[in-house]
């Protein structure tokens, strides 16, 4: 089956930012109290308390990790990048549209923390609804446009760029810039929080009656395209990135146990490129149809997120369970029909 996301959206942002850079940023941005209120309050329709973007001040402090915080790390994924390092031992991965109708990913480390994650990219505005359902997430990025960083430091999240934690990143001199940069985990976190800080709501046991037999499933995003095969002999589904297998530097085939196809929102946020191309915006928070795939078969279901700070819940077309594997999951945000 192949499912298309529609909307190519140009360009792209610029990462790294210094963290002097960042406060000169902060201080010709937030003049004036007008100004602030609007950097504040952001472009999506939930406000600053539920969209990620609120204050952090119950929270705890943003330089140390906690038991039960999970570990983020927004991984770069255009063909120079590949293969990827670390990307099979994350619990969960979300690929999402960025400029350009290319794709980028996000994955999230909680049962286990490889020694080096990367290349690690630039962040998105939409990430920070996103990691709400995590309890004070540490979220490894390169950087971030300019007048996103604000909003970034007001999340109840850990942000962990070169800039605020430079020894926990070692750049590969056999890759060219900006595909280079690698995060070595244990420098964020001193061990591996756990199975409980994933409160994602996801739910995991047996497969559910019914479904469809489906050994294939491609989705498709303006520039890039995510294949998924079912392997009956490892019981899991091969992944391949437009239309190539995706490894590991190891040589590991990344191989999720559950693929999820979340139908959802992908609009322009308020922010743009440098040469004013809009930057998209995925919305996570509120209630759509998916497709869920494990043990070779599709299953149709909802899901549903009333507020940043809950979970995903997925149910079956009938309103039962709905189980994912045992294993990796793969979230692919995919375009809504209109």
């Amino acid at each position: 089956m192949d499912i298309g996301l529609r909307g190519g959206l140009r360009g792209g942002l610029r990462g790294g930012v210094g963290a002097r850079g960042r406060r000169a940023a902060l201080a010709g941005t937030l003049v004036g109290a007008g100004l602030a209120a609007s950097l504040m309050a952001g472009c999506t329709n939930h406000g600053p308390a539920v969209d990620g973007r609120g204050p952090r001040e119950s929270a705890p402090p943003s330089g140390s990790a906690t038991a039960g915080s999970p570990l983020a790390v927004k991984i770069d994924n255009v063909g120079a990048a590949r293969p990827q390092t670390g990307l099979d031992a994350a619990d969960v991965v979300y690929a999402e549209q960025v400029e350009g109708g290319l794709s980028r990913l996000m994955a999230v480390y909680a049962t286990t923390l490889p020694k080096s994650v990367g290349p690690v990219r630039s962040a998105r505005e939409s990430d920070l609804e996103l990691l709400r359902q995590f309890r004070n997430p540490t979220l490894a990025f390169s950087g971030a446009q300019r007048k996103l960083l604000p909003l970034i430091d007001r999340a109840p999240l850990r942000a962990k760029s070169p800039d605020e934690a430079a020894g926990a990143y070692v750049r590969n001199a056999g890759r060219a810039a900006p595909h280079n940069l690698f995060l070595r985990p244990s420098r964020l976190l001193p061990s591996a929080p756990g199975k409980a800080a994933l409160t994602t709501g996801f739910r995991y046991g047996p497969a559910p009656s019914g479904g469809t037999p489906e050994t294939t499933r491609t989705v498709r995003y303006p520039a890039a395209r995510f294949a998924f095969r079912w392997s009956a002999g490892r019981g899991r589904w091969l992944v391949s990135m437009d239309g190539t297998p995706a490894v590991t530097t190891d040589g590991t085939r990344i191989a999720p146990a559950t693929v999820v196809v979340q139908y959802v929102e992908v609009r322009s946020s308020r922010y743009h490129d440098v040469l004013g191309n809009p930057t998209p915006y995925t919305e996570t928070v509120g209630s759509g149809k998916a497709d869920v795939l494990r043990d070779g078969r599709s299953f149709d279901a909802t899901w549903s997120r009333p507020a940043a700070t809950d979970g995903t819940t997925f149910k079956t077309a009938d309103g039962g369970r709905m189980n994912f594997a045992d294993g990796q999951v793969w979230v692919v945000f995919a375009q809504a029909p209109s």
